[in-house]
């Protein structure tokens, strides 16, 4: 089997598709097509397979073409060092990991003198072979056959062969794969406090006498505890019980010694192997599972990031209306933004309502001055400082103008990585003689507007929608979250002829610098009239044209077809439907029973297949739907504006603000999110919260736990209202009787860390069960 249908077949194992397919999409994707264009327009090609598919065959083609040119590589140095042989060139060809791999290529891999190089120098390799051949002979009695200079006695003769064995032993690569996969099933994660380290590390303090199972141990888990290490908190360390699982695996490296009786060499050769699993194996493992746990704790970490990213921005946009911004404030004052339909400012200014100034009226004056004069029809209020305050001085101000006036909406918005952007250099672009409080307050009325298009403008990972988002790899990350981004925004399309050249960078097919032009040529010659008018952009050719020009939307151009989703390269074929149905797009809109009576069948042709022609009529029905969910936005109750308002009992409504593994955290306006732990999410058995909710959903919630001294907020979506949260979490904390102990020598919850980048909080989350979780985390 060669090299490609090897890697084509693996591939479609993991990804749940045929060979043919993939092939398809390889073929595509190295030819320099898109994620995005390939899921949307080469369906047929690739046999429908989605966005969420590519990207995990994308991945695995990178995986698996570099196990490749490793095996290459390792080949070439076992045959220049003359000891290739077929045994071995099947095994290495076998390898399906780069961990197989490279334990066959141990014993070959060019290393520094070891003791094992100097024993064998000493001529010590004998007295290994001599013990290994005469069990029954005392291994000081042949040792004394091979003294010399440099090996003046037994002792050192022995330890000598012992080291040749040790090192074959840890280079042997059946054994590494079997105590691997041992220990993965039942190695036990075990934590000590460093002392002297209580008090400083008090926010970890449920990891101070902790034990549980590596293979089950939870991502936010194994996160706390890095973080603790890292910290010097904490230390732990990896391995099997002591009572069992160290002996078992003390047997599994004796095993390969072969000792079969009782004799003097028997015991010596066990001696070996105890010391061997003791002074290296056990480190060796060691190492691997933390390096694996970290691994799979980013991978976890990073999906919860990209699932959490993708709500946001895929959140319900308000739409193109009339905006006021208003970033709270105390001392410093409200910043406060006008902008139209289209985003652009229109009017700033600085509100003072608050100590010390406490200029209530002026600020009110300020207010419906701005309304009035711009024609607001929404206003977004940040949830920062101060926010639920100037909530209420919105309401008040609403609540003085005439009845005959339309008053605007007020919504709170999430101003997470709103000072990022601020004092960013697209920003200082964008607002070069505009104050960088005041730049916050446009940043958070256009995200009300549409989320998406402000959203793009921010690094990801400053949104702060993960947890221990800063301590997991962040190239792996970013390249994460920029995924999350392309699929997202060419899901939703853009407006050609308003798009910011950040939005237009993370279009299918154009670069930032392909986006920059766009922009310049749109400001040169005017609106676009026509999606072809992009080839005459510098530098965009053919092959980006047909990339990006059907995420590209034109609304009211020369074609109607560009407000679609519809590909310009299938044009004919839309036209060729209108045509037999006798009318235009707009009147299709208008009879959308016509398109229930086409066959999609009877216009598939050598060039166009069922799946496009479906996505054809389905545009035909509503050119350019948005796939976002229509707007919505929580009601806060009033007179629950701080947490010391909260009490037990009380049902409110709030916006989900962050989704992890162990459960999801809840704006209900009090400047602190409430944490709805799993167990609290629904009245079922729920195995990740993401099946429940999503970042942006509106929620209703009853009060189960205020903390007040420490901000912590516990809430409940049960029917019962939480009423079992108790005895939901004495459940948890029953331990079964295979499982490892699990303890903590104070029992008081960790504490959260103030958040980083404006973010909501849940990467601070030091993690455990009960209560712990079930309070918030401070969000601000």
């Amino acid at each position: 089997m060669d090299r490609a249908t090897r890697i084509n077949r693996t591939i479609g194992q993991d990804i749940g598709a045929n060979a043919p397919q993939v092939a398809a999409a390889i073929k595509l994707l190295d030819e320099g097509a898109t994620v995005p264009f390939v899921a949307r327009y080469r369906k047929e090609a690739t046999g429908g397979l989605d966005d969420a598919q590519l990207r995990l065959l994308a991945e695995r083609l990178g995986y698996l073409r570099e196990l490749d040119d490793r095996r290459d590589a390792i080949l070439k140095s076992i045959r220049e060092q003359d000891k290739l042989t077929e045994a071995l060139t099947r095994a290495i060809g076998a390898a399906e990991t780069k961990t197989q791999l490279e334990d066959i290529y141990l014993p070959f891999k060019p290393k520094r003198r070891t003791k094992a190089m100097i024993a064998r120098e000493n001529g010590l390799e004998p007295l290994r072979d001599a013990i290994m051949a005469d069990r029954a002979r005392d291994p000081e009695t042949l040792a004394k056959a091979y003294l010399s200079e440099a090996v003046p006695d037994v002792k050192e003769a022995l330890n000598g062969a012992r080291d040749i064995l040790t090192e074959e032993l840890s280079e042997t690569a059946g054994l590494l794969g079997e105590l691997r996969g041992f220990l993965q099933k039942e190695a036990i994660v075990t934590a000590r406090v460093v002392a002297g380290q209580e008090e400083t590390g008090a926010k970890f303090s449920d990891y101070f006498d902790h034990s549980e199972k590596w293979a089950t141990m939870p991502s936010h888990r194994a996160l706390a505890l890095l973080r603790a290490m890292k910290e010097g908190v904490i230390r732990f360390e990896i391995g099997p019980d002591k009572e069992i699982g160290a002996p078992r695996c003390e047997a599994m490296v004796a095993a390969r010694l072969h000792p079969s009786g009782d004799g003097p060499g028997d015991r010596w050769l066990r001696d070996v192997a105890s010391w061997a699993w003791r002074v290296k194996l056990s480190t060796t493992m060691m190492t691997e599972l933390v390096a694996e746990l970290r691994a799979r704790a980013h991978e976890e970490a990073t999906a919860v990031f990209a699932r959490n990213l993708k709500d946001l921005l895929l959140a319900a946009p308000a739409g193109a209306r009339p905006t006021l911004g208003l970033d709270p404030g105390i001392r410093t004052g409200v910043k406060a933004a006008v902008i139209d339909a289209t985003g652009k400012l229109l009017a700033t200014d600085t509100l003072y309502p608050f100590q010390p100034r406490r200029d209530v009226a002026g600020a009110q004056a300020a207010i419906a001055r701005l309304v009035k004069a711009h024609g607001v029809e929404l206003i977004a209020i940040g949830n920062g400082t101060a926010s639920r305050e100037t909530e209420k001085l919105v309401a008040d101000t609403l609540a003085l103008m005439p009845a005959e006036v339309k008053k605007p909406t007020k919504v709170i918005v999430s101003e997470a990585g709103a000072s990022v952007y601020s004092a960013s250099e697209l920003a200082s672009r964008e607002f070069p003689d505009l104050d960088v409080s005041l730049r916050g307050a446009v940043s958070i009325a256009r995200r009300l507007q549409d989320p998406l298009a402000e959203l793009v403008k921010i690094e990801p990972k400053s949104i702060g929608v993960g947890q221990y988002q800063h301590d997991v790899d962040q190239r792996r990350l970013s390249k994460s979250l920029e995924a999350v981004v392309e699929d997202a925004v060419n899901a939703v399309g853009v407006d050609l002829n308003t798009a910011s050249a950040p939005l237009l960078a993370h279009v299918s097919g154009l670069t930032p610098g392909l986006a920059e032009s766009i922009v310049a040529h749109r400001d040169q010659t005017g609106a676009f009239t026509t999606r072809k008018e992009l080839l005459k952009v510098a530098r965009l050719g053919p092959r980006a044209f047909e990339q990006c020009a059907g995420f590209l939307r034109i609304r009211n151009g020369r074609e109607p077809l560009d407000a679609s989703a519809v590909h310009p390269e299938a044009y004919g074929v839309a036209r060729r439907i209108m045509t037999d149905c006798g009318r235009d797009l707009r009147s299709l809109q208008a009879e959308p029973g016509l398109l229930k009576q086409v066959r999609a069948e009877a216009y598939v042709d050598a060039h166009f297949g069922l799946p496009t022609v479906r996505d054809i009529l389905t545009e035909l029905e509503k050119p350019g739907r948005d796939p976002r969910p229509s707007f919505r936005t929580a009601t806060f109750a009033e007179g629950v504006e701080q947490i010391g308002d909260l009490r037990a009992g009380m049902r409110l409504e709030g916006t989900v603000t962050n989704v992890a593994a162990f459960g999801a955290f809840v704006d209900i306006g009090v400047h602190q999110d409430g944490l709805v732990h799993v167990s609290q999410l629904a009245d079922r058995f729920v195995k990740d919260p993401h099946e429940v909710v999503k970042a942006g959903d509106v929620v209703q919630v009853r009060v189960t736990e205020v903390d007040v001294a420490r901000k912590r907020i516990g809430l409940s979506m049960r029917k019962d209202g939480g009423a079992s949260a108790g005895e939901d979490r004495g459940a948890r904390q029953k331990p079964r009787p295979d499982a490892p102990r699990k303890t903590s020598k104070t029992g008081k919850p960790p504490r959260g860390q103030a958040p980083k980048n404006g973010g909501s909080g849940a990467e601070n989350q030091t993690g455990s069960l009960g209560s712990a979780l079930l309070a918030a985390m401070k969000k601000r």
